[in-house]
């Protein structure tokens, strides 16, 4: 289980929700992301800060420090968004079939769950209410953030499943017979196998940038090739982006779950697993966020 305190929304899924930590929408232009964080950095920063006592501003610091610049520093960055938001649309195209048996805490995300026109105007709707009281008190923060993760998890995946729904198979038509044909060449090598041969190759190399590139691509072409997602979460592996690497791992083991790629990317992936079997330190008050939050004294 994560150390991070909120088990709904992106949170369940060990993915860091940023954007419900400025408690902005996912469609945020960068303007607004700055805004909405310079608004919290002044409700927050020692200099600004109007709580009443010095633990409380050595709280509202650290939650600062080590909650939303990091988110911040995240979404601020072009590269750095794009990879992430990459990452949001994969999650929510892997679970929008899972989206009828699924459980929401929140009433906002089961608002949004009816929704069956207007999806983006109701989720704004939804979302509004639960920005403007976010940071109003710190005792309430992380249920704040649950219930916007929540939201944003249900509005990516009815979103994404607009994609992966099944198309409705044409009416076979019988062709008129044709002329035998003479025996076909070599038949050409698909676009995809060609973009795995020359990632394999890059990888190889150690140009691991341009693998994932390559396989970006490929994955446009076709989104559920498992052996393309296995070797993606490969590459991000060796470039230390666990997260990005167990969704696209987690994806392959859900469509080619005997490929010789897969299994390699999910034995890669346990390796860099925390030994579970180890106790954890209970002796510091939970950690840094149980510090922030833990119950007062």
């Amino acid at each position: 289980m994560s150390s991070f305190p909120i088990q709904q929304g992106l949170f369940k899924y060990d993915l860091a929700d940023h954007f419900a930590i400025l408690g902005v929408p996912l469609d945020a232009e960068p303007r607004q992301i700055r805004q909405r964080y310079l608004k919290i950095a002044y409700r927050l920063h020692p200099d600004t800060c109007k709580a009443t006592t010095e633990r409380e501003k050595q709280r509202a610091s650290k939650i600062l420090s080590k909650l939303v610049n990091p988110a911040y520093e995240t979404l601020s960055k072009e590269r750095s968004r794009t990879e992430y938001l990459l990452v949001l649309s994969q999650m929510g195209q892997n679970l929008a079939l899972e989206l009828s048996s699924m459980t929401l805490a929140s009433e906002e995300a089961q608002k949004l769950t009816r929704s069956v026109h207007n999806i983006d105007l109701m989720y704004h709707k939804l979302m509004l209410p639960l920005m403007s009281e976010q940071y109003k008190d710190l005792d309430a923060l992380f249920p704040k953030i649950a219930q916007i993760s929540e939201l944003n998890l249900v509005y990516l995946m009815l979103k994404q499943g607009t994609q992966v729904k099944p198309k409705p198979q044409p009416k076979k038509i019988t062709p008129p017979p044709q002329p035998p044909k003479p025996s076909p060449e070599t038949p050409p090598v698909s676009p995809v196998a060609t973009a795995l041969r020359r990632a394999q190759e890059y990888l190889d190399r150690n140009n691991i940038s341009q693998a994932i590139t390559e396989l970006r691509e490929a994955l446009k072409t076709e989104p559920n090739n498992g052996t393309c997602h296995g070797l993606l979460g490969l590459a991000y592996l060796r470039e230390n982006q666990v997260t990005m690497a167990k969704v696209h791992i987690n994806k392959a083991r859900k469509v080619s779950p005997q490929d010789p790629i897969v299994i390699n990317a999910k034995e890669a992936l346990d390796r860099l697993a925390p030994d579970k079997s180890k106790p954890k330190d209970q002796d510091k008050g939970g950690g840094l966020f149980g510090s922030l939050f833990g119950k007062k004294k």
